[in-house]
């Protein structure tokens, strides 16, 4: 592997783990045993670490959720495959991440915000329209209101304020709301098929 893409899975891990404020640039440098002075001929700084770190995280993720979405055999599986996805990623993620981009590292941040507001986005608003169509999603859905809902909910969930990290990890706020959100569009025949691939039994 190269230098430079050590340094970003290297520095991505830091950020994860601390939180992208409390990690400098001697801390990435100290942690892989590197001198400062290797470290700035790749990199000027920390906010092009995390804006290159950004890049190369998001550009995987868009992979990943495509392939993951392309194998589901319906809507319902498709989002529930997507979210226990999710829920890998968000695992380990330090509460303030999302309040560190948004602060510190605006580019990083616009960047993100484009993934969201773009892919994201997309792919939520075409699970719903496929589940409409299979007859597994509610046929009155408003579409464009429930997939900006969905995507909102990403960033709700690293709220300190509406959830404070040492009650709530955002994997759990996650997965809660993921749960309801798909309970609340699903037809009669979508709630079988959803508590048939979580083997849960529901009384009638």
């Amino acid at each position: 592997m190269e230098i430079k893409d050590r340094i970003l899975n290297h520095a991505q891990t830091l950020f994860m783990r601390n939180g992208i404020k409390s990690v400098s640039m001697d801390d990435i440098a100290a942690d892989m045993g590197m001198s400062k002075k290797t470290l700035y001929k790749w990199f000027e700084n920390k906010d092009q670490i995390v804006l290159a770190g950004m890049t190369q995280h998001l550009n995987k993720a868009q992979c990943e959720c495509s392939t993951v979405a392309g194998h589901a055999t319906n809507a319902v599986e498709e989002m529930l495959t997507i979210a226990q996805w999710a829920d890998q990623q968000f695992s380990g993620i330090h509460p303030s991440i999302f309040h560190d981009l948004k602060k510190y590292h605006p580019a990083a941040w616009e960047l993100f915000g484009a993934h969201k507001n773009n892919f994201i986005l997309e792919q939520i608003t075409k699970n719903l329209r496929r589940g409409m169509a299979e007859g597994l999603f509610r046929p009155d859905l408003d579409v464009e209101v429930l997939a900006r809902l969905s995507l909102a909910q990403i960033e709700l969930a690293f709220d300190p304020v509406l959830y404070p990290p040492a009650q709530f990890a955002p994997v759990r706020v996650n997965r809660v709301f993921d749960e309801h959100f798909l309970l609340g569009v699903a037809t009669l025949k979508g709630h079988k098929l959803i508590n048939e691939l979580r083997h849960v039994t529901e009384a009638e």
